[in-house]
């Protein structure tokens, strides 16, 4: 007899699209898994709505859907996006019929963006963890006070309960769950398929240190900040900045803290702790982040890490890690010619 050969079932993927979801939120984590299949036969995507009707997305473009949620069988997995519109506007008794539905028909269950409000409507995210985009995480934890809201995070977990930040921080969402199905090198490999970093963790902030305080306001502060966020392993001083924004060193400290709240001086080292923990989020080593972020040492990064958080690099990063890869970062085009 003829050894069987038949390849695995795909993971059906169902995505709930409505009038008005944002394109992005869908079609990134869709590209996603069916960049996958290039590599593994992975994923059979299915797009639906809560009557089987087409949609408009936030762009105007219609979508065909394959048909209706309560027609739509089984699913390994459900993502539910967002829309730019209101939760009141878009979160309708349809949408939550039909996700209902959805998620007792699935193994695991994932919200993008404002698609939170779908789940914590239905109750599923009571008392777990969740995120959403950052203009909406104060709405989601007034509405719903027993969802334990992480407003900074790309993406959460708990349990078979996945939820994102908004637009791009689906791919990173997605990028874990294949990971998660199929091992870091598939998900590496979909990664430099799409030439997107592998990956930023979950709980990384949704900002970058220079875009989580306030903005400058003038073109001088704007002029050193600049330079700062540049190249911020560079020793830059008081006096090489205002050299930098031709100013005198007394007026840059007052318009710095004016305008940010902190000296020049506290502002480097701002920055430089920020690029050094997200390089620790994305997998580097304490060296290495150390070095890229002025530090000059591990030590130096040790001490900054305990004085501020009160825990070293390395327990932070041991902490923080989304997956159990512990791959490093590379640069998408590093990623897609290695």
């Amino acid at each position: 007899m003829a050894p069987n050969f038949a390849e695995p079932p795909r993971r059906r993927i169902g995505i709930l699209v409505f009038d008005g979801v944002k394109m992005l939120d869908f079609v990134g984590p869709a590209e996603v898994f069916v960049e996958a299949n290039q590599t593994v036969p992975g994923y059979e995507l299915v797009l639906i709505s809560a009557d089987g009707e087409n949609v408009q997305t936030s762009i105007g473009a219609r979508i065909e859907v394959s048909g209706a949620a309560a027609d739509a069988g089984r699913f390994d997995t459900i993502v539910i996006p967002g829309s730019e519109l209101p939760p009141t506007k878009f979160v309708t008794p349809e949408v939550i019929a039909a996700a209902r539905h959805l998620s007792c028909n699935t193994r695991r269950l994932a919200s993008i963006c404002s698609g939170a409000f779908v789940l914590a409507d239905l109750g599923l995210f009571d008392g777990r963890r969740a995120t959403t985009h950052w203009k909406f995480a104060a709405d989601l934890a007034r509405r719903y006070p027993s969802v334990v809201v992480e407003p900074d995070a790309i993406f959460a977990r708990d349990g078979n309960l996945y939820s994102s930040a908004g637009v791009a921080a689906g791919v990173d969402l997605a990028l874990a769950l294949v990971e998660e199905d199929y091992g870091a090198d598939i998900a590496r490999r979909v990664a430099q398929l799409l030439v997107v970093y592998m990956q930023r963790a979950g709980g990384q902030s949704q900002f970058s240190a220079s875009l989580s305080g306030p903005v400058p306001r003038s073109p001088v502060v704007r002029k050193a900040v600049d330079l700062i966020c540049a190249d911020p392993a560079f020793p830059h001083t008081v006096q090489t900045l205002a050299d930098h924004a031709r100013v005198s060193v007394r007026h840059l400290t007052r318009l710095f803290r004016a305008e940010l709240e902190r000296s020049p001086a506290e502002y480097v080292a701002f920055i430089r702790f920020g690029v050094a923990r997200d390089m620790l989020h994305a997998g580097h080593t304490v060296t290495a982040a150390a070095m890229a972020a002025g530090y000059g040492s591990s030590e130096a990064l040790r001490r900054a890490f305990v004085a501020r958080l009160g825990i070293s690099p390395r327990k932070y990063q041991q902490r923080f890690r989304s997956t159990g890869s512990g791959a490093v970062l590379e640069s998408p085009v590093a990623a897609a010619v290695s």
